[in-house]
């Protein structure tokens, strides 16, 4: 029940929630700046692809974007002339030139994020109930506080359930891309992204509301009974316990303890709080009794959510099987997993070598929803990820329930740019592929002996020249200013949105340029 995505490094994130499997960690390795650019108009074919590791984001790994200039490999939207080009000599950084100031405004902009602005929002409007049910002046909290906590905590559940937000991105995506204006589908797209933060939100309050509930039978023992007054404090400590481990630091730095705490203990909270809310509404105070009057606990709004509580928890875990995989290892530092049928672009999937611990999440690589497979990529980060390449399963455990990434908002614009880094390859592959309107700047180093034949395989068979550009820093001797380059594309390949997946800094600096240049932007989304 945290913001949302280990026993490993501290650098290291959790895959386990929605945002999480489009991440990435920052490789100090620094290299040199580019040479002058070089601008291929109508090759054929783009240069091979190739990319190196580096110890990075469980699911995506990358390199910090510095500088120099890409093979421009741009189609030309209706009307445009192909010979509109200006050299691109600007997009060199030079050695000695320093990162562009930005301002403080654009730094708390992103910072206050959509994520942040709904924790901040619910978490306050639940602190003024408490304070108002304190004082004596919210009749509602004193006759249904239970159903408070209940509400609080099923709104968190919903906010991490995989089919209810397949289902808001239905709406959005069918519901807006026809008629709707750009600003409207990038607040969408902006909601769906940051959704994060009710859940995050909802669950402290719940907790807040369990307390003040607990607190106030305490005050009151000497007329309620002693069971009912022990299942409030056991639902308390479970609850209570479940919230804190997945606090940020918890969840990135100890990722197993954050998995058996939130999810075991969380579970057990679960157990109680219904053992809770049943005995608390069927003991009747003021005669000291329990009630049998079953129509009186079936018309309760408390027993209703936990119902719903219950059934949207085991939801993903009745879509849970062990499915066979083939695994390719191009190189010792990823593992390329092969799944059967094809899956819609933008989703992510959980996988683990048991059936109920350790999930890790990773973006989906498909050629569509007709296509006899899907791939997942996944670099070697810990010790799950190193197990995978030296002991290769053949079967994995997955719940067949994908959820959606952000890149599932795709459908919802025109014209767009996926550029990634390293793995992130894994996120943002199937956009470009699916869709011939989006365009794919991929930055690595030594890419194809990397990730080897089948990803670069896909690339070259389902992606055209004209629209990606695929920077190998090691042969290019540096790497890009992503933002000379971004702006570029931006305006000849006629974008609306820039989707980007990438490592901490290398994101930073991307939505800080973006935001400054005004270009609409999303980027890797962490935890708070």
């Amino acid at each position: 029940m945290s913001p949302s995505l280990q026993s490993h490094d501290v650098n290291r994130r959790s895959h386990d929630s929605l945002d999480d499997a489009e991440k990435g960690l920052f490789d100090n390795t620094l290299e040199t700046t580019a040479p002058p650019p070089f601008v291929y108009m109508n090759q054929k074919r783009a240069s091979p692809l190739d990319t190196q590791l580096s110890p990075a984001s469980p699911v995506h790994e990358g390199i910090t974007p510095l500088s120099s200039v890409p093979e421009l490999l741009l189609s030309w939207p209706a009307g445009k002339l192909a010979t509109d080009v200006t050299t691109l000599e600007t997009t060199v950084k030079k050695p000695e030139r320093q990162k562009p100031r930005i301002s403080r405004w654009i730094t708390f902009d992103l910072w206050f994020n959509t994520y942040r602005k709904f924790f901040t929002f619910v978490t306050l409007l639940n602190l003024t109930g408490i304070i108002l049910a304190a004082l004596g002046r919210f009749a509602y909290a004193e006759n249904h506080m239970g159903a408070l906590v209940l509400g609080n905590l099923l709104c968190a559940i919903l906010m991490r359930n995989e089919l209810w937000m397949r289902f808001l991105y239905i709406i959005a995506i069918h519901g807006l891309r026809g008629w709707a204006p750009l600003r409207v589908r990038l607040a969408a797209t902006s909601v769906l992204q940051h959704v994060g933060g009710i859940h995050s939100g909802c669950a402290l309050s719940g907790a807040g509301w369990l307390i003040f509930k607990i607190v106030d039978i305490i005050r009151y023992r000497a007329i309620q009974h002693p069971a009912v007054i022990a299942s409030g404090i056991v639902t308390n400590v479970f609850i209570i316990i479940s919230v804190l481990s997945a606090f940020p630091w918890v969840r990135n730095t100890y990722h197993n303890v954050f998995e058996k705490h939130h999810r075991f203990v969380g579970w057990l909270g679960l157990a109680t709080t219904w053992i809770f809310v049943v005995m608390g509404n069927i003991y009747d105070i003021k005669r000291g009794e329990w009630r049998t009057d079953t129509h009186a606990l079936i018309s309760l709004q408390e027993l209703w959510f936990a119902v719903f509580m219950t059934i949207f928890v085991l939801i993903p875990w009745v879509t849970l099987r062990a499915v066979p995989i083939e695994v390719e290892l191009p190189s010792p530092k990823v593992a390329v997993l092969r799944f059967e049928r094809g899956m819609q672009q933008g989703l992510l999937g959980r996988i683990s070598r048991t059936s109920i611990m350790e999930y890790h999440a990773f973006g989906i690589i498909s050629e569509g929803r007709k296509a006899s497979h899907h791939y997942m990529i996944c670099g070697v980060q810990g010790d799950f990820t190193r197990d995978l390449v030296a002991n290769p399963p053949k079967v994995v455990w997955t719940r067949e329930l994908k959820f959606a990434g952000v890149g599932h908002a795709s459908a919802m614009f025109k014209r767009g740019i996926r550029i990634c880094t390293g793995t992130g390859i894994g996120a943002a592959l199937s956009t470009c592929i699916q869709n011939p309107n989006w365009f794919l700047i991929w930055i690595g180093s030594d890419q194809e002996r990397t990730f080897g034949p089948t990803i670069t395989g896909l690339i070259r068979k389902h992606i055209d020249p004209e629209r990606m550009i695929l920077w190998d820093s090691k042969k290019r001797g540096g790497r890009p200013d992503t933002m000379e380059l971004l702006k570029d594309t931006w305006t000849r390949f006629e974008a609306e949105v820039i989707f980007i997946t990438s490592n901490m800094q290398g994101n930073d600096e991307m939505m800080q340029g973006c935001r400054a240049a005004g270009l609409h932007a999303f980027g890797t989304l962490w935890d708070f």
